[in-house]
């Protein structure tokens, strides 16, 4: 290398001003994993455009795509609230300017509130001097998805941050290896179920008894994903404890889940809050004949909904252009 080269790559680069990614949407819980489990999924997202500004403050300057007026002073919002988050914990003295383009609604059981927090992140992070690895935006984005649930709980963060299954726990996020060829179908009425409401819906007693049988699912699951045996995964995907509370807060619950089984699926339960419902499948064109089963069940009790087919191992956020 000659001098002016040497010069030249010891030069601090100027930052980059502005950054856009995507968070892809993603299945919360995965039933037997309540708050600590979930997977992305490929072919809806939120978009976030941020740039870097002089101004030590998050500002939001517009929200696009939102079906209800959404919060834009920073502190009341998902994405605000994690970016507010990141300056702190980094003692930034610049800040950032944060526009959103909602591509996953809100209520829906699809980590509509998550995605916003992951996609500015992931913006923001590429405008940092030294960005961050990518584990180390996750306590940022807990405090984000807080301002909507309530709860600090990653299980639809961790996917959507790392690609594919993820086991999320308070300090930690686990990705776990899924057969390529394994699918899940993703079925979002035309509903809102508030991820308060579902919450509230959980309250009351448990017996230890479904403690340990969840537990021992959720360990046949994790167990299957690992070996890539299914047979593991269809004997252990089957939620004890938080399904039969939340099932009457979801329409048509008993004919979608049916639907779903009847096409040889691995298991099927509500997909993070709710109202969405999901199955999981050995392959692509099993998990289509399901979604297309899952439409109709959903259509016989008058709602429209809309069918996401993606790999389990699905896409993790990104940068764009």
């Amino acid at each position: 290398m000659n001098a002016q080269c040497e010069l030249f790559s010891s030069r601090t680069l100027p930052a980059m001003q502005q950054a856009q990614a995507i968070a892809y949407a993603s299945v919360g819980n995965i039933g037997v994993g309540f708050d600590i489990l979930g997977h992305s999924i490929a072919g809806a997202g939120d978009r976030a455009v941020v740039r870097r500004i002089a101004e030590p403050e998050v500002r939001i300057a517009a929200i696009h795509g939102a079906r209800d007026p959404l919060p834009t002073e920073a502190r009341l919002n998902t994405a605000g609230m994690a970016l507010m988050a990141l300056r702190k914990a980094l003692g930034l003295a610049y800040g950032f300017e944060l526009e959103l383009h909602k591509g996953i609604a809100l209520g829906s059981g699809m980590g509509g509130s998550a995605s916003s927090c992951v996609a500015a992140l992931v913006a923001a992070n590429a405008l940092l001097d030294r960005p961050l690895p990518r584990e180390a935006l996750y306590g940022f984005a807990l405090e984000g998805e807080a301002v909507a649930s309530g709860g600090r709980h990653g299980d639809n963060i961790g996917g959507m941050l790392l690609g594919g299954l993820v086991l999320a726990t308070r300090d930690r996020l686990v990705r776990i290896p899924v057969p390529s060829e394994w699918y899940c179908a993703l079925v979002h009425p035309h509903a809102v179920l508030e991820t308060r409401k579902a919450r509230a819906a959980l309250a009351g007693d448990y017996a230890l008894s479904e403690f340990v049988a969840q537990s021992g699912n959720l360990a046949l699951v994790l167990a299957g994903c690992y070996r890539g045996e299914a047979t593991l995964v269809r004997e252990g995907l089957k939620d004890v404890l938080i399904e039969p509370r939340r099932a009457p807060l979801v329409p048509q619950f008993a004919q979608v889940k049916q639907a779903a089984l009847d096409h040889h699926a691995m298991g099927a339960s509500i997909s993070g809050a709710g109202p969405s419902m999901f199955g999981w499948y050995e392959n692509r064109r099993d998990a289509q004949a399901a979604a297309n089963a899952m439409v109709a069940a959903f259509a016989g009790g008058g709602l429209q909904s809309d069918a996401l087919v993606s790999p389990i191992d699905g896409p993790a956020a990104e940068l764009l252009g």
